[in-house]
């Protein structure tokens, strides 16, 4: 499976139109994945076939919630999950970098409730101890986790995401993902044996109304006139380079 992350409805177009079958639906992708909007889901599922998970985060930074977030997140995602997303992304943290237990099976369950996939996202590479943490996540009956092995990008963490498919594989799906492309996808497959990877496929398209003068709203540190979107091209020689 090539679970390929989108930021927009012309994103999740162009992952279609590459061949993709699954997408991780968010906003806001450069504070690495907000929320989407409801519209965004309820156009893509009108106009492809795709399975989508939509994330649920409030705001950047970490994943340390007070209530009033979290009673946001709920609403988020039944939101979404009323209108045809096919899981939820989410990820709760305490303080001292340990899994929030009561927050995560609260979440697990209202996902579960609509017979959906819960996925827990990146924050599980945060985590002080990646193999209590993921025999935790387990337990919490969570689905999936999207892991770059605890370390900046899966090809350096590949021999820890190698261990844990070895070792839990058979219990919880692990999906792979961050610094993954057409390049390297199909080497990192076959030496970590998992069977799922998550790409963003990116490029980028200028808008030159993005800065003028002494305003800016870029955020691409290289040009500021430049925004994310996912390469059509990218996603189909992906999907090809691992079959």
């Amino acid at each position: 499976m090539i679970e390929v992350c989108c930021g927009s409805f012309e994103d999740g177009m162009n992952a279609y139109y590459g061949g993709a079958k699954r997408i991780e639906l968010n906003s806001a992708l450069y504070l690495g994945g907000l929320s989407p909007t409801v519209s965004t889901l309820k156009l893509l599922k009108a106009k492809t076939d795709l399975k989508i998970i939509c994330m649920v985060r409030p705001r950047g930074a970490g994943f340390c919630y007070d209530e009033n977030e979290f009673i946001q997140m709920k609403a988020e995602a039944k939101d979404f999950l009323e209108n045809g997303a096919d899981g939820i992304a989410f990820g709760f943290l305490t303080n001292d970098f340990l899994v929030d237990k009561e927050k995560t099976s609260e979440f697990v369950k209202i996902i579960h409730s609509y017979h959906k996939e819960a996925v827990f996202h990146r924050a599980f590479d945060c985590t002080a101890d990646l193999k209590k943490a993921i025999a935790e996540l387990i337990t919490l009956h969570v689905d999936r986790i999207l892991t770059s092995g605890g370390e900046a990008n899966a090809i350096a963490g590949k021999n820890t995401i190698k261990r844990l498919e070895e070792h839990f594989g058979s219990q919880i799906e692990i999906l792979a993902g961050c610094g993954i492309n057409a390049d390297n996808a199909l080497e990192f497959k076959n030496y970590t044996h998992v069977k799922q990877l998550h790409s963003s496929c990116k490029s980028y398209k200028i808008d030159t109304t993005t800065s003028n003068g002494k305003v800016s709203y870029g955020y691409y540190h290289d040009n500021e006139m430049k925004y994310e979107v996912v390469n059509c091209d990218q996603v189909s020689k992906l999907i090809h380079n691992t079959q």
